[in-house]
């Protein structure tokens, strides 16, 4: 068990607002009302306490993929995601081939029963060859009902979200029988037209994979997929904030449509990220990491991302001029109160886990804690 200790002195961002020269009390692995007898005082002035971080859609990190490494190495990019302010973190699969697909569920699903993970995300195979990105045309598929039921099924119960084309063949009763099961429909690598993606959000789609990216551009005649996902206020819209993926007038775009309420910040990252340039493996592609941006070798496509949440934090405050609780809704509830657990994460109230990020004036990251542990500790500099 953690000792119990008190935040004092910190800016902290609470659902009411943020609160100067606050204090945050915790004991053992959740957040008090109180500060328990005895507790340690942690001298936190000059810095800002916000909610631990959630990741959606992360493919890995620290030189690990989630889709290939070992148990060990999966672990190491949990890791190198913790100690940048990720404090609850979906694994993102990309295109393989359905039997791998199955037993890398298989894997990841203990990971997801030990608490290491928050669950499972299927980026393809049930997507477009017009927008695959950094997938192997010759793995996709068709969205059959039946093959999509094949991977959530192994993963035992934590299959969180699947990405799919929805205008494919199968696609809308794939939808319904995703939302059926308790498991996020996404709109994501696909073709659709805009009144293909208003038919899927009819049938239960909730999520936009990455917007802008992997789908047509919005058009005055043909407002394609972007339009519709944007003007649902059932839609949450996933935004990759690291300067490459989007211009910051379609961020802009994106909040001032959406909403703060229906964005949430992700990493898309791969293995790349906190580790350093370089060539990597994304599912069977090679991809070539160069200045941060990776890309594929075979094409230039962009592959994913290195970005790690505290960027992209930093970025939407100092650059983009996000207002910080417009941030941290973006980083930590709205994701939280999609995948469902924000009854635990997501906000720093009485009774929640004790996840939490420690940044500095400059919103650089000066602590980490996950349930009441530190993993980045501020007094050690």
């Amino acid at each position: 068990m953690a000792p119990s200790k008190v935040l004092a002195g910190a800016r902290v961002v609470l659902p009411t607002g943020t609160v100067d020269d606050g204090r945050l009390a915790v004991d053992g692995t959740r957040i008090a009302a109180e500060a328990p007898p005895g507790a340690e005082t942690v001298d936190l002035t000059g810095h800002w306490v916000v909610p631990g971080f959630v990741d959606l859609h992360n493919h890995g990190g620290g030189g690990a993929s989630f889709t290939s490494g070992t148990t060990e190495e999966v672990l190491r990019g949990i890791h190198t995601h913790r100690l940048h302010g990720t404090t609850t973190l979906v694994a993102s699969a990309v295109t393989g081939d359905l039997d791998f697909l199955a037993r890398r569920a298989g894997l990841l699903a203990e990971l997801a029963e030990q608490g290491d993970i928050a669950g499972i995300h299927f980026e393809g195979p049930f997507i477009s060859p017009c927008r695959k990105g950094a997938h192997s045309e010759e793995l996709l598929r068709d969205p059959d009902p039946a093959l999509v039921r094949k991977l959530v099924d192994a993963a035992r119960g934590h299959a969180r979200m699947v990405t799919l084309a929805t205008e494919l063949p199968g696609g809308i009763d794939s939808v319904r029988m995703l939302a059926d099961r308790g498991v996020i429909a996404a709109v994501g690598h696909t073709d659709a037209t805009y009144e293909q993606t208003v038919e899927a959000i009819e049938a239960g789609a909730r999520v936009a994979t990455h917007l802008f990216n992997a789908m047509p551009p919005l058009g005055h005649r043909s407002p394609g997929p972007i339009t519709a996902l944007l003007e649902d206020e059932r839609v949450t819209v996933e935004l990759i904030n690291d300067g490459v993926h989007l211009h910051p007038a379609a961020l802009r775009l994106a909040f001032h449509h959406a909403g703060a309420a229906r964005v949430a910040f992700i990493t898309d990252a791969m293995d790349a990220a906190g580790f350093g340039d370089g060539r990597y493996m994304l599912g069977p592609l090679e991809v070539e990491v160069e200045g941060g941006v990776a890309r594929l070798v075979d094409g230039g496509s962009i592959a994913g991302s290195t970005l790690t949440l505290d960027r992209a934090f930093k970025r939407a405050v100092t650059v983009d001029g996000l207002p910080v609780e417009d941030a941290v809704a973006a980083l930590s509830a709205n994701p939280a109160r999609l995948l469902g657990l924000s009854d635990r994460v997501g906000s720093l109230e009485p009774g929640k886990d004790a996840d939490l990020v420690v940044l500095d004036a400059a919103f650089d990251v000066k602590g980490v804690m996950r349930r009441g542990a530190w993993v980045v500790d501020p007094q050690l500099g």
